[in-house]
């Protein structure tokens, strides 16, 4: 195939300019993906360039997923040998392959956020520093921060004029430290780490250098310094740079990306060609005019102005309601309007807010309506307690060092280890300057810490037990070493017979399924590569589109993602934008306008930005002020639908204001839809009768108690306290339940 068919004007110039740095500027929904994917099929298959010597780096495993796939419809079986992925797991590479002149073996494993927390607690410890007066949480972000700015503690010292500055170089010092002893790193090492090999190693500087002849780098926008570094130092030498993103899409400021990194890219690359990318593909006219009104206010930005083919579509909505049930009320209903007159599905439907704490009315109404949902940023699966618990004991098995994993299973399951006898071998491997591994080690041939004998029998047979598996490890596929776990440390008994086992026990079969894509490779070698993957799984990674399914998310976890229908709830004052961006001004409230601005751009075909008179949030109940955000929009673009605008203040009448926008505009009674849908989908059903006080039995949550039940339209809704699970309230004609 023609690699520049279907290509427009700006993406083919992106794609035929090879020689050089380039910038290459890409609105929202301007097929950014499209032209790096292009781009690299041109310099293979055009320019002659090899596979082998092509870098290609995004920020999510599901963008560089979706590239791969890209690359393999162009190129077929070549561009396997394009080195692309994310910043993580090409720096991971690097670090197996050339990072033992930075302290890492190649079995070294990777710390997430939970172990990362449980290390600085060992740390604060170590250093009899109290956890309540320096919150690990803190010192943790405080330490990510310093090596995002490529800082090392001895930098971060320096830098430094407080005494919270020097708490936090001690931690930082004394955090190396461990993870060293571990053969570990966090997150943010993987790449600190590769810079630190680059400078002082200048040889393995020059062997990257020389074999990666392209590099291409999308999200920009995202980089922080370290990154940024990095990038300068593999492009060194042949200067072929290409960066795509877009400032007015950069909003992770929280995880230290840095918007002068891609401001300033011309200015540090004095010979760069700039590319913008202004058609959209993805929006109507009006959600492309509506969000350029909004992020044209900010000034920290590259002007641009996107266009689009598509039609003028419908009006952006602005929805008033009384308060947080409401608004979720409200996006039920229309979700249910727009499937039975616009061929919509709720899997095309996404609500998005700004804090995590606003899922909870939503969660409600959905649950209430019988309306399913997928919640990005609940508990992961990877973060579940029996997940982490047994990754744990297939991380000790690949690596004895890591000490915050044996920490983790030495009493799960309970072997009669207590916390005193763990706190007493850490500190004794401490003061000896061995890992905790080499402590029980010792423990087992007698020359330990002095313990009981029943205490040192129970220490004794866990090391054998870890050390017969690590030998069968070596002897074993994936798979069956899984097994072998679960049967010898005894976990899969223990998982079985807790209250809410048969659940737990699913998910360790779940994650039994993962390891089965590793199964075909030889006994002893399937460990380390699924390790690897398991530890660099975001929560955009696990978002999957089904049809009957609609998307809750925050609109920071909403980037890089799009859906023909968007709600974004909550536009109010000290929402969106925030509080806390509200106090600071300047660069804060500028990214608050441009999370505003992704969250719009999600949108293909309707946008409804809503905000309520009241809302109940954080504890506290007060009157809210719509969000600066809706006064740069046109009076043409958009249509006002719910409360009426100019009533500010509503007393008592909220019931009156509440049925007044449940019949306005044309809006339907969710009770009536639900039932006019089960009357085309399936025959008529009789409700049961039921009375408070009523024994029934459900088929998901058991048999439970009628505390009270209401006419809802047609319907009647029936709210039950179940054994065990809570309160439920349901719709009767479509719960599975019957009169006990």
């Amino acid at each position: 195939m023609d690699i520049l068919t279907g290509l427009n004007p700006a993406q083919k110039e992106a794609v035929q300019h090879i020689e050089g740095p380039i910038l290459i500027l890409a609105g929202p929904g301007s097929g950014k993906t499209r032209v790096i994917t292009h781009r690299i099929a041109y310099l293979v298959k055009t320019t002659g360039v090899n596979p082998r010597r092509i870098m290609a780096v995004t920020f999510t495993n599901k963008a560089a997923k979706e590239m791969k796939e890209r690359l393999q419809k162009l190129l077929g079986q070549v561009a396997e040998n394009i080195s692309a992925g994310t910043f993580h797991a090409i720096c991971a590479r690097i670090l197996r392959q050339d990072g033992k002149p930075v302290g890492l073996d190649t079995n070294f494993v990777i710390y997430d956020e939970d172990d990362q927390q449980s290390l600085v607690k060992q740390c604060l410890q170590d250093l009899d520093l109290d956890p309540k007066q320096y919150s690990p949480q803190k010192i943790r972000n405080a330490i990510s921060y310093a090596k995002s700015q490529h800082l090392t503690p001895a930098g971060f010292s320096s830098q430094g004029n407080s005494h919270w500055d020097d708490i936090i170089s001690r931690v930082y010092e004394r955090y190396q430290e461990q993870l060293g002893q571990s053969n570990a790193v966090d997150f943010d090492d993987l790449l600190m780490k590769v810079v630190q090999l680059f400078e002082k190693h200048p040889d393995v500087l020059a062997k990257y250098q020389s074999r990666y002849l392209h590099l291409l780098v999308d999200e920009f926008q995202d980089t922080n310094i370290t990154q940024y570094k990095l990038i300068q130092m593999l492009g060194g030498k042949h200067h072929n740079v290409c960066v795509v993103g877009d400032p007015d899409q950069s909003i992770y400021s929280w995880r230290f990306a840095d918007i002068r990194n891609i401001l300033s890219f011309e200015k540090d690359y004095p010979d760069a060609k700039t590319i913008v990318l202004e058609q959209n593909y993805r929006s109507s006219k009006n959600i492309l005019e509506a969000a350029s009104c909004i992020i044209s206010v900010n000034k920290k930005r590259k002007k641009k102005k996107l266009w689009t083919d598509n039609t003028e579509g419908t009006p952006v909505y602005l929805i008033k309601t009384y308060g947080e049930q409401e608004e979720a009320q409200f996006v039920v209903n229309e979700i249910l309007n727009l499937t039975r007159t616009d061929g919509i599905k709720p899997g095309d439907c996404a609500v998005m807010y700004r804090t995590n704490a606003q899922s909870r009315a939503l969660e409600e109404a959905f649950m209430r309506y019988g309306l399913k949902y997928k919640l990005i940023g609940g508990t992961k699966f990877y973060q579940r307690r029996e997940i982490k618990d047994f990754i744990a004991y297939l991380r000790i098995i690949h690596n004895p060092f890591d000490n915050i994993s044996l920490a983790r299973i030495i009493k799960v399951p309970g072997r009669g280890i207590g916390a005193k006898t763990l706190s007493d071998l850490t500190n004794w491997a401490r003061d000896n300057n061995l890992s905790l591994f080499a402590g029980l080690k010792a423990v087992s041939e007698g020359s330990g810490p002095g313990f009981g004998t029943k205490i040192s029998a129970a220490l004794t047979g866990f090391y054998r037990m870890l050390n017969d598996l690590i030998v069968e490890s070596q002897q074993l596929t994936l798979v069956t070493l899984m097994d072998a776990v679960l049967e010898k440390s005894g976990y899969r008994d223990t998982i079985r017979n807790e209250d809410d086992g048969e659940e737990r026990w699913e998910n360790i079969q779940e994650l039994r399924t993962v390891a089965m894509d590793y199964d075909g490779l030889p006994p002893g070698e399937g460990l380390s590569p699924f390790l690897e993957q398991i530890s660099l799984v975001a929560d955009a990674d696990e978002i999957e589109s089904r049809e009957d399914t609609t998307t809750l998310i925050t609109l920071h976890q909403a980037k890089g993602l799009e859906f023909p229908v968007v709600f974004i709830v909550g536009m109010e004052e000290g929402l969106l934008p925030h509080r806390r961006s509200m106090e600071e001004g300047g660069d804060e409230l500028e990214e608050e306008r441009r999370l505003c601005y992704v969250g719009i751009t999600r949108a293909g075909k309707h946008v409804y930005l809503l905000h309520t008179a009241r809302r109940s949030i954080y504890g506290a109940s007060s009157e809210s002020t719509p969000s600066r955000f809706l006064e740069d929009l046109p009076d043409h673009l958009i249509e006002r639908r719910g409360l009426p605008a100019t009533e500010e203040h509503y007393g008592g009448r909220e019931e009156k204001y509440q049925k007044k926008w449940q019949d306005d505009d044309g809006g339907i009674n969710i009770a009536d839809l639900l039932a006019q849908k089960r009357q085309a989908q399936q025959p008529a059903r009789e409700l049961i009768a039921l009375n408070p006080g009523d024994r029934v039995r459900h088929t998901k949550f058991g048999e439970g108690q009628v505390i009270g039940i209401r006419p809802t339209g047609q319907d009647k809704e029936v709210i039950v306290a179940f054994e065990g699970v809570g309160v439920k309230k349901l719709l009767l004609s479509m719960a599975p339940l019957e009169k006990i």
